[in-house]
């Protein structure tokens, strides 16, 4: 009743219709080439020493403009970004047991968990390999504070030997026994995330055919859990089929377990359960999807289980639909954070309170800068910045009322080019829902 006047014809905005109709056949086809793309990942589709290259010399851009000596990276998607060696990454993730050194003008060391210097064979960016004397408790216990001044004593005589006298050394995330010795070294310590962060915003164009292999894998994995949606599967056992077929396509992990159904819906950020989904019930879900090279592919779909969508469910997904179609039309290169949020598609007040956390957000590595704020947002958590080409960006919606029972959940991944916007992920929407 709100989309079509009594002829028939279609009210919704035409940006939306033209973008609607003119992606059908394409997305149809795209996914189909994408899907058989995807079983042929054995071999790197680009030269990955470039994507190396690329992504230390925008490190060291920004360490110049902070003007520090020395990077030491310790969150694990950094070391990943910076040398592309990897190791347990998320076990890693839990203790500071690994970590790289970059130096502006010097070397660039790998500290590894043990002894395995074949694990880092092969990689042009890796200068040096050496086993990290970890210090965190569970690895050294009583003797953390020796491991602890041994390593900063590494550091140091890496900064004087490199540094040309500066002192000053950026640093992710280390905790206080490390900070403090390092400072009892004469370091003066930096925020290091603000270079990480803004460094991995801007993505090569070898990147972005890194992040479509992923994208493949994604969307293959997503049309297995389709394919299986079915009355009485569990929100967990659906899930498990992503898992299943990114690992089995080369893919690495997946960051959440944010697939929900029903009455679980409604509001956003329940994690999948042992709840049997039931007939007719609304599945939303968001991939976060970890995929082949470790690029991050993040989209959301919703769809109805062994039936036919209600009145109700359609009018949530065509409000969904809508507030990502507009959005993603906003955006071009050289606008500011503030205009773009600005510019959105303004909620209506009966889902204010349950918008998702973020409008719209970075992607590469994982979740990254910018995180734009909803305007409703902006003056109390938002800040500034320039939208450029080669960021990857999610465009995000979730639309569901305080008091109702169900909520959909949407989100579409883009590339910022010089004359507009890409899209990145291109599932199918559930168009009969409209």
């Amino acid at each position: 009743a709100e989309g079509f006047n009594a002829d028939g014809f279609s009210l919704i905005p035409e940006y939306i219709l033209n973008m609607t109709l003119n992606s059908i056949m394409k997305d149809t086809t795209n996914l189909e080439a994408r899907q058989h793309g995807a079983m042929e990942y054995s071999t790197a589709p680009v030269d990955l020493d470039k994507v190396r290259q690329y992504r230390l010399q925008r490190l060291r851009k920004k360490m110049e403009e902070h003007d520090v000596a020395g990077l030491l990276l310790f969150n694990q998607i950094n070391t990943r970004y910076a040398v592309d060696a990897t190791n347990m990454q998320v076990w890693c993730s839990h203790y500071e047991t690994r970590c790289v050194f970059v130096s502006l003008d010097g070397p660039v060391v790998l500290f590894d968990y043990a002894n395995h210097p074949y694990l880092a064979e092969g990689i042009p960016t890796i200068d040096e390999y050496r086993r990290m004397p970890s210090f965190y408790f569970f690895g050294a216990g009583t003797r953390s504070e020796q491991f602890v001044k041994e390593f900063a004593a590494q550091i140091a005589d890496l900064m004087s030997n490199h540094g040309g006298g500066n002192r000053r050394l950026a640093i992710d995330c280390l905790s206080h026994v490390g900070c403090e010795q390092l400072r009892d070294k004469g370091l003066e310590l930096v925020e290091g995330e603000q270079i990480t962060e803004t460094a991995r915003a801007i993505k090569s164009k070898e990147e972005l055919v890194l992040m479509k292999a992923s994208m493949d894998v994604c969307e293959a994995s997503v049309q297995a859990m389709h394919k299986v949606l079915e009355p009485g599967i569990t929100e967990n056992a659906l899930w498990a089929k992503l898992h299943e077929t990114n690992i089995r396509l080369g893919g690495e992990w997946i960051e959440t377990r944010l697939l929900s159904s029903g009455p679980r819906t409604n509001p956003w950020f329940r994690e999948c359960s042992m709840r049997e989904i039931e007939k007719n019930d609304l599945v939303s879900f968001d991939t976060d999807l970890i995929g082949p090279y470790g690029y991050c592919s993040d989209f959301s779909r919703a769809w109805v289980c062994g039936g036919k969508p209600t009145d109700e469910q359609r009018r949530l997904y065509s409000k969904a639909y809508e507030q990502i179609q507009h959005n993603i039309s906003v955006l071009k290169a050289g606008m500011s954070f503030r205009e773009v949020s600005e510019k959105c598609w303004p909620i209506p007040d009966e889902f204010l309170s349950h918008r998702y956390s973020s409008l719209i957000h970075g992607v590469g590595l994982a979740d990254e800068y910018p995180n734009i704020k909803h305007w409703n947002d902006f003056e109390a958590r938002g800040f500034d910045g320039l939208i450029e080409p080669g960021m990857t960006l999610c465009v995000e919606s979730f639309i569901g009322s305080e008091e109702g029972r169900e909520g959909v959940k949407l989100e579409e991944q883009v590339i910022i080019t010089e004359n507009g916007v890409e899209r990145l992920s291109t599932y199918p929407f559930e168009l009969d829902m409209l």
